[in-house]
């Protein structure tokens, strides 16, 4: 006897399904664009305007950052510039004032003489080192002068920043008459305070002229110990 087998397909629907749930997910997305806060922004001229103008604002700001900050690096080679001078030039000349106090042994000449000049050469040491010390100054002025322009520039370029991204988390609701409040220094600190730390500062940013200063005390008597002394 023979067995027939049936065999039954059955068929189920389910790209309507699938395009049912793709169709689901793309109306949520849609909903998502449309209520993400750079969509209100751009459909609000006022927000957008101001997004704009802080986005310009900022990259001002980056572009003073990067000049001052050119600036601070010039400086500071000219500052090594100037001191490596003001220490070759010293060398030069205590070398030269020995090789003439050498020679002046070498030909018996009388010490007395030579010591009783020894002024000369201290006043033209003096000098010149007063030259460098002063040039040292005037660059060390600008130098914190630039690097306090450079702090400002940096905070207000943050203040703006947090800004924008205020404006972007916020859309719509953002409050347009806020504004970055740049350039206001928080007083936190109390007068006697600052009167305190203010010397401190002073000659924490003038380390430089203070040294010098005095190696230019210490080697102006070295004209008078080289020649009279030894």
């Amino acid at each position: 006897m023979t067995e027939t087998n049936n065999t039954y397909i059955v068929e189920i629907p389910v790209d309507q399904e699938h395009d049912q749930h793709h169709l689901c997910s793309s109306t949520s997305m849609f909903e998502a664009i449309e209520d993400h806060p750079l969509t209100e922004i751009s459909e609000s001229p006022g927000h957008l305007l101001l997004l704009k103008l802080w986005q310009r604002e900022e990259k001002l700001f980056a572009q003073h950052i990067a000049k001052k900050e050119t600036r601070l690096y010039s400086i500071k080679s000219e500052l090594f510039q100037l001191c490596s001078f003001f220490f070759i030039f010293h060398g030069f000349f205590l070398t030269l004032l020995f090789t003439s106090w050498a020679n002046a042994n070498a030909h018996n000449s009388h010490n007395k003489s030579v010591c009783k000049k020894w002024w000369v050469p201290s006043m033209v040491s003096l000098c010149t080192s007063l030259v460098f010390v002063i040039l040292s100054q005037v660059k060390l002025v600008r130098y914190w002068k630039v690097w306090a322009q450079l702090q400002r520039e940096k905070s207000d370029s943050r203040t703006v920043g947090r800004c924008i991204q205020e404006l972007r988390m916020k859309g719509a609701s953002f409050d347009l008459s806020k504004e970055p409040q740049c350039g206001k220094k928080k007083g936190m600190k109390s007068s006697s305070v600052e009167i305190k730390w203010k010397p401190i500062t002073w000659c924490s940013n003038n380390l430089l002229t203070i040294s010098l200063f005095c190696f230019t005390g210490l080697a102006f008597p070295a004209s008078k110990l080289i020649l009279c002394g030894l």
